[in-house]
């Protein structure tokens, strides 16, 4: 009788089993995902994609992604191949979920993988080093060394255009990235690269004497990649999502807060800033350094408020008799008690304190970065103009919240039909708008020439083969 009963709970418990198996062999890809909490994702590291900050990871993708992820209710994991090839072939195998890493949408791709919604437009940009002689076409690279990354999009438009330029060469590089690559042509170790005009937008401020010859493409569409399978539940679930943030205008701010300010600075601006940072930052960094501290303020932060204000410039002073490295007004400086606006120490610190201030009069149901940028907009015109800005935002159906809509509105404050519907009138609206987009790119420049170069370590720590010579170089470069 045991003998029996124990037979019957093993036929139970083997029905179970095999119940179990079927149900998650029969289990969608977006359903296992759901079930294991973790959506696989692979990426690179660049600016225009994935890369740590001050304030932990960030880029394009990995807010994208992680916005998906939320919306999902898992969490993602990003992997980072070796090389950019790596990706490509990863995702095509199906290794991953998705491939979030600034892919060009290209037919060749299409045939091993498929692409979810479009998300941003790129041109393909031939780019070479200021001082060098500009090539005005394909034509024009008779001479130099051309590189470009291997598995790129780069590699089939110039197989494309070599057809009708058949002395067009160039070199393969399966090690290095595009940013990599970028720095090389900086150094003048190679002659030109060709990036995407995203990519060429933000490493053109940390490397200054990068230029633009010519696009090289027609406009192309950045997507996610998926793998190719009878299964779309996943793929159908991405479309749905970049659908809502299309419609929502939640893309639109996520490439506003990584591309809308960084053509703000000129090259002149940015060479004068780099100038000024060996020349001037050091006399004052100690301030800073404690000012921060005391007001847990990111020191590049306040030192590029301090850069905008008075260029590092302890006596200076503005017609309208504003003073000192933050530019304290008279007023201002005795709230805050500062006795001598023109002393370092004093004007730092008080601006910093002013900083805070202002930082917690912003509403905290707005994120950041945004409450940054309005807290910044707040320092320089004053927190009654700002809030008239973002009620003429909401009467106009933007979003009050967001710097992308409310700095569209501000230069509104200028004019006559717009200001005198609010409550405190004139305004020159556009100064806090270029106020604000200034010293993002200072703070962002100031991060850059701070935190250890990545991109600088990755392409000397390796061998280098030289338009000079036959020999490869080993160099180990130290960081910025």
């Amino acid at each position: 009788m045991i003998q029996i009963t124990r037979l019957i709970i093993g036929f139970i418990f083997a029905v179970l089993l095999t119940t179990c198996d079927t149900r998650f062999l029969t289990q969608t890809k977006l359903e296992r995902i759901k079930r294991n909490g973790t959506l696989h994702v692979l990426t690179r590291i660049d600016p225009t994609t994935y890369y740590q900050s001050p304030e932990g990871f960030t880029g394009l993708e990995y807010d994208l992604v992680t916005l998906f992820a939320n919306h999902l209710g898992v969490k993602a994991e990003f992997d980072v191949p070796a090389t950019f090839n790596d990706i490509l072939t990863r995702i095509s195998k199906g290794e991953a979920d998705i491939a979030a890493a600034g892919l060009t949408i290209t037919k060749q791709r299409q045939q091993k993988m498929r692409f979810a919604p479009a998300y941003h437009e790129v041109t393909e940009q031939l780019i070479y080093r200021s001082g060098n002689r500009r090539p005005h076409d394909i034509n024009s690279l008779t001479r130099g060394i051309l590189e470009v990354v291997k598995g790129t999009s780069h590699v089939d438009t110039l197989i494309s255009l070599q057809q009708e330029n058949p002395d067009l060469t160039w070199n393969i590089n399966d090690e290095l990235n595009t940013g990599s690559l970028l720095y090389l042509v900086n150094e003048g170790l190679i002659d030109y690269t060709l990036a995407d005009s995203n990519q060429a937008l933000l490493i053109r401020r940390f490397y200054p004497k990068l230029n633009i010859a010519f696009d090289v493409s027609e406009p192309r569409q950045l997507a996610w990649a998926l793998n190719s399978s009878n299964d779309t539940s996943l793929y159908d679930e991405v479309v749905r999502f970049f659908n809502r943030i299309k419609e929502d205008k939640t893309l639109d701010q996520l490439i506003e807060k990584h591309y809308g300010h960084t053509s703000r600075l000129s090259y002149v601006g940015n060479c004068k800033f780099r100038e000024h940072k060996k020349s001037r930052l050091p006399t004052y960094l100690h301030h800073f350094h404690a000012a921060a501290e005391t007001y847990n303020i990111d020191w590049r932060l306040l030192a590029a408020i301090g850069y905008q204000e008075s260029h590092w410039l302890s006596q200076a002073i503005s017609p309208t008799g504003v003073q000192g490295i933050m530019m304290l007004t008279h007023d201002t400086a005795a709230q805050l008690g500062v006795s001598d606006r023109t002393d370092p120490a004093q004007s730092i610190d008080g601006g910093a304190r002013y900083f805070q201030q202002r930082l917690r009069i912003i509403s905290d149901r707005i994120p950041e970065p945004d409450r940054t940028w309005f807290a910044l907009a707040s320092y320089n015109v004053g927190i009654g103009h700002l809030e008239d800005a973002r009620l003429l935002t909401k009467k106009q159906g933007g979003n009050p919240d967001k710097w992308m809509d409310v700095k569209q509105r501000l230069p509104l404050l200028a004019q006559k039909k717009w200001h005198k519907q609010t409550k405190y009138g004139y305004a020159r609206g556009k100064e806090p708008v270029q106020y604000v987009e200034n010293i993002r790119s200072y703070y962002d420049l100031l991060v850059w020439l701070t935190e250890e170069n990545q991109i600088k370590k990755n392409a000397m720590a390796i061998k280098v083969t030289t338009p000079f010579k036959n020999a490869a170089l080993d160099i180990d470069a130290p960081a910025l």
